[in-house]
């Protein structure tokens, strides 16, 4: 069975959608401003920091510095010995 010319031009970009979603789509999620993590993983260190702590990762992996690290105090807690 022989296909014509129109036929073969409606299978090409009938094909071709799920590529181009997915390239659309992948552009969407990286660009400029894309630092967020970095910016607030800063301002979570300067924090712990102000208060005396080193800034820890956890060990997970979760896309947000707030639950992927934990301030441990290092310095002086306040509390009399005794």
């Amino acid at each position: 069975m022989k296909r014509t010319c129109k036929e073969n031009a409606m299978r090409i970009p009938i094909a071709c959608a799920p590529l181009a979603l997915g390239l659309a789509l992948s552009a969407c999620a990286t660009g400029p401003g894309t630092d967020h993590y970095n910016e607030e993983l800063r301002r979570l260190a300067a924090d712990c920091e102000a208060r005396g702590g080193i800034l820890s990762p956890t060990g997970s992996q979760s896309g947000r510095p707030q639950l992927d690290n934990v301030c441990r105090i290092t310095g002086q807690t306040g509390r009399v010995p005794g």
